[in-house]
């Protein structure tokens, strides 16, 4: 049966209910209901803003979003971000999903932690990244209504800590291969919760690179 949280309809599709019961058997509590919430304050988000935006895809863009952080989809020199991209990308070719709805997945998972760059995109790219701001930043927190955020958490619960259980999460996805940190957020997420990291540094590659002048 199909469920509405907050006035938003929770696709109930074949292919709603494999992506729901992958990303349950895959991820943590803590991420499978925060991709979770992604998708409901993504979708209000959306509609408060007046865009028009393909429910489904919005649904897969926000359940896969973490999944390069899981061992079985991490690569071992990608961003996250593209590890989680491709296996949405992979999933969506499976079960033959166009090509141009494939492109916008995989760009919002992808650009999902690159501030300013989404909300200039398409609705799917743009609306997963304002899901994932509301979920972990709290971006435009007071833009939702009480209500709205009570029932999304009633039935997604943030649950004890998730400030710190998120940033451990992000840890946990990246410590392995802190390169692919450089440039983006996860480098303050490596540089809190790992002390043997050293952050890159854009000027130092720049002076020390081998030009001449």
């Amino acid at each position: 049966m199909s469920k509405t949280i907050a006035g938003i309809k929770v696709p109930d599709s074949a292919l709603a209910r494999q992506i729901d019961q992958l990303v349950r058997d895959t991820e943590s509590d803590l991420l499978y209901h925060h991709s979770n919430r992604v998708f409901l304050f993504g979708a209000l988000a959306g509609q408060r803003k007046g865009l028009k935006v393909d429910s489904e895809l919005l649904y897969v863009g926000a359940m896969f979003h973490d999944m390069g952080l899981q061992a079985s989809y991490a690569s071992k020199d990608e961003r996250f971000e593209v590890d989680g991209a491709n296996a949405a990308a992979e999933f969506l070719r499976s079960h033959r999903i166009d090509e141009r709805d494939i492109d916008d997945v995989w760009d919002a998972i992808a650009l999902h932690t690159t501030p300013g760059i989404p909300k200039h995109k398409r609705p799917v790219v743009a609306l997963v990244t304002a899901g994932v701001e509301m979920d972990v930043l709290g971006l435009e927190y007071d833009a939702f209504t009480e209500h709205q955020r009570h029932e999304v958490c009633t039935c997604h619960p943030r649950g004890h800590d998730f400030k710190n259980g998120i940033i451990d999460a992000f840890a946990a996805g990246t410590i392995h291969k802190p390169e692919t940190t450089f440039g983006n957020v996860k480098a303050d997420v490596l540089d809190l919760r790992d002390p043997t990291y050293k952050r890159g540094n854009f000027c130092s590659i720049i002076l020390n690179s081998a030009w001449s002048e």
